[in-house]
């Protein structure tokens, strides 16, 4: 193994981006965060400007990069088409040209989350910001949801948009009373209605709304009804997209692995809920929830593509 060479694997996100420097033993050498990279919600110009930043920041002052892989949103559903544009690009960042003396692989998200968990065949079930699912099977391959924020359910910007709406109904006596508009109000620190809509609407919602399926947890462990209703029937949408990827996959009477990752997966109702829907199609499901870093699958694609020259990389 030659001295001073490494890779670098980034997890891009509808919420942040990390970067992170290895070995070739796979060793983090230093992690780095950044802004949203998200081409479908920013634009490419501006994702990839936050790319370029990201990546900046995890440059070694020597040494020679063999291999970048970067997992970026969207990529399997509409920006395919769009990678050699990104590269293009990425070029015109002359800070980050050190990554253009190796190798250069921009792919799916959804893969680096998936092969931060396991090798092999298997399912992801991604519930951040957004809901998809992917699965993995020799060479075949599926994908359902993850169309972003207008679709979407089951991932954080659906719990907290129907918060929102909750809240909303609460104040103005079209819906239920929910302790929601509690716990909203003191963790944001607003006292009145403008207040509420002020904090949503002049802001980024994509990046404001998937914050309050946190709020959403807190209140289901209080007991609250409505957020309950919430909770389960985003586990429902999530189990949904994983059923279809499963059932095209052939996979209901296998045995399998199922990667849980995303931050809605901490709340227990839901992944409780999730595992128990999935489990209706797929009894001998063995489901994994990562505890590693997403960065992690992006630094083991890039060690991937740093040994083998014409290995597709999956």
């Amino acid at each position: 193994m030659e001295k001073n060479t490494y890779v670098i694997g980034i997890d891009g996100g509808g919420t942040k981006t990390v970067a992170a420097l290895a070995n070739l033993k796979g060793k983090i050498l230093k992690i780095k965060k950044g802004p949203s990279s998200h081409p479908r919600n920013l634009g490419l110009k501006r994702a990839i400007e936050n790319l370029a930043k990201v990546i900046e920041k995890v440059l070694p002052k020597e040494g020679k990069i063999l291999s970048t892989f970067v997992g970026l949103p969207a990529v399997a559903e509409e920006y395919k088409s769009k990678v050699g544009k990104i590269k293009k690009e990425l070029k015109k960042h002359r800070a980050i040209s050190k990554i253009f003396e190796g190798k250069l692989i921009i792919d799916s998200d959804q893969k680096v989350a998936f092969r931060a968990g396991i090798d092999g065949n298997g399912v992801m079930l991604n519930c951040g910001t957004g809901c998809v699912a992917h699965g993995w099977k020799n060479e075949k391959e599926a994908h359902a949801s993850g169309w972003g924020w207008l679709g979407d359910e089951g991932g954080a910007f659906f719990v907290g948009q129907k918060v929102f709406q909750a809240v909303l109904k609460d104040l103005d006596g079209r819906g239920a009373k929910t302790i929601l508009t509690k716990i909203v109000f003191k963790k944001l620190k607003l006292k009145s209605e403008e207040d509420f809509l002020n904090f949503v609407y002049q802001k980024n919602p994509t990046e404001i709304l998937p914050k309050f399926s946190i709020f959403c947890d807190k209140a289901c462990k209080k007991g609250d009804r409505i957020a309950k209703r919430i909770m389960t029937e985003a586990a429902k949408e999530a189990a949904l997209a994983a059923k279809a990827v499963i059932k095209r996959l052939n996979f209901e009477k296998e045995e399998f692995p199922i990667v849980l990752v995303g931050g809605v997966f901490k709340s227990k109702i839901f992944r409780e809920r999730v595992e128990r829907e999935i489990k209706k199609v797929a009894k001998k499901a063995k489901f994994i929830l990562l505890k590693k870093k997403p960065v992690v699958g992006a630094v083991k694609l890039a060690i991937n593509s740093s040994l083998y020259k014409n290995q597709k990389i999956c």
